[in-house]
């Protein structure tokens, strides 16, 4: 979008520069060497500028649009644009979203997606009663993976529907407990309820407070959709969690093992209150062909290399699909010490180190503030694993020194520089005076037929360029308008 909006600018400026500073003289000469296509000259370049100015108008606009459109889709940019003024009672419910992470996964989906937001006094009431990890479960209950509007929800065919929910691509949400039961009622109310046996249409649909057609919908419900199995499921706290436990149980019986024998799952359990992710390498990881040989490591650098697996942050996955810049890891103790780059394709998720890249394979456990995935392979980081810079060039070896030559026997006759023109051997006469003033116009002309006939090919030069830019300019701009 950036470099839309930047291309666009310049080209914008650069049609207006030359427009107005075009090189008046310039044209004029060209002009003149056909002066019968005077018109037809000026009509086609006036053509060609204009289309320039248009097209580079056209793309200043759509950048400017694009750009706002995109913005619009960012769920945290709708709840809290303008708040004094559009939504302030959405500002709790909206700042659960951020720290839950739930707004990250939110805007990395692709569309359709429905919000369900409810009042502040509803979710300050929720928020109290329960855990952080509780609620970004039931948070997550309130994110539909479909556009609905009121249009839909009164047009639901048979009258009622069942909804995917964030919840449901956990993997945690057991039977129906990841759906969200939409329902029209009578005398035009629309009820909503978890999809699990025995629930009730506890919430009901109240307004509409933003839509942007088929790809984000923002509807306010009258109160949270209660799941009595979200809302009562253990949520034991973040360092009580038995980290070699779940790694053990998730196939990274190694990666376990090392952390313990090596101290650096204290290192880990310290961290885990204020935000801890954990890369945690399979078992087959460390069988990998053409696997650096990691006893050769010291100590330091076994622990760098386990801390290089961390991150002092709870970023699910969400979060790292909408990662763009470089992220510090455990182990950075410097700038651009010890970072990854995150690329996503679809829902994969890649951690590239600049030596290696391993795909992230499970989430292990996704609880505010811990989150632990499995990879596919060990990330290497440059540090250890980089290639070795390239050799500095190394210095002439020194040669015992040459006996200077004896001195040549001076010659009689000095020989000529190298550089030097040898002169002529014959002095050649002045040039006879011209017998008549009549011939040096003939030279003249010569001399003026040639500058005529060069003029006549950069006009025709030109003319071919002018010709080509006019048809490149109306295709490139019928092709956008179309």
């Amino acid at each position: 979008m950036a470099a839309l909006f930047t291309f666009s600018l310049f080209l914008f400026t650069y049609s207006l520069i030359t427009i107005s500073t075009a090189n008046a003289e310039n044209i004029t000469a060209i002009l003149s060497a056909f002066p019968e296509y005077t018109s037809v000259l000026f009509f086609l370049l006036t053509i060609t500028m204009a289309a320039l100015f248009t097209f580079s108008l056209f793309l200043f606009t759509y950048s400017l649009i694009t750009i706002s459109t995109a913005n619009a889709e960012n769920i945290t940019a709708i709840l809290s644009a303008f708040p004094e003024y559009t939504f302030p009672e959405y500002s709790e419910f909206n700042s659960y979203l951020t720290r839950t992470k739930l707004a990250d996964d939110i805007n990395s989906r692709q569309p359709p997606i429905t919000v369900l937001v409810f009042s502040n006094a509803a979710m300050s009431a929720l928020a109290a009663k329960h855990p952080l990890p509780v609620v970004k479960n039931e948070l997550a209950l309130h994110v539909l993976l479909d556009y609905y509007d009121a249009k839909k929800l009164h047009e639901l065919s048979d009258g009622t529907t069942l909804s995917t929910t964030l919840y449901q691509t956990t993997g945690n949400a057991d039977g129906k407990l990841g759906f969200v039961n939409i329902t029209d009622l009578k005398g035009g109310k629309v009820g909503f309820g978890s999809a699990a046996p025995g629930s009730a249409l506890d919430s009901s649909y109240t307004k509409s407070v933003k839509q942007i057609p088929y790809n984000i919908s923002v509807l306010e419900i009258s109160a949270p959709i209660v799941s009595q199995q979200i809302l009562t499921a253990p949520a034991p706290s973040a360092s009580d969690v038995n980290l070699t436990g779940l790694l053990e149980k998730a196939g990274c019986k190694t990666f376990a093992s090392l952390i313990v024998s090596t101290g650096v799952i204290k290192v880990y359990q310290t961290a885990i209150d204020k935000g801890l992710t954990l890369f945690a390498p399979s078992d087959e990881a460390f069988k990998a062909k053409g696997l650096p040989d990691l006893s050769k490591l010291t100590n330091a650098e076994l622990v760098s290399l386990l801390q290089y697996h961390a991150l002092t942050r709870y970023s699910p996955i969400g979060t790292l699909k909408a990662t763009k810049d470089t992220i510090s890891t455990l182990a950075t103790n410097g700038a651009g010490k010890y970072d990854l780059s995150v690329t996503t394709a679809g829902d994969s998720v890649t951690l590239d180190t600049g030596v290696d890249s391993s795909r992230i394979a499970t989430t292990v456990l996704d609880s505010t503030p811990l989150c632990i995935f499995t990879i596919d392979s060990i990330l290497l980081p440059a540090e250890l694993f980089g290639k070795s810079p390239s050799p500095a060039p190394s210095p002439t070896p020194e040669t015992s020194p040459s006996p200077a030559p004896a001195p040549a026997p001076a010659s009689t006759s000095p020989a000529p520089a190298p550089e030097a023109k040898a002169p002529s051997p014959f002095l050649s006469p002045p040039a006879p005076p011209l017998e008549s003033p009549a011939e040096a116009p003939a030279g003249e002309s010569q001399n003026s037929t040639t500058d005529n006939a060069a003029g006549d090919v950069k006009a025709l030069a030109f003319l071919k360029a002018l010709l080509t830019t006019t048809v490149a300019a109306s295709v490139i701009i019928s092709s956008f308008l179309v």
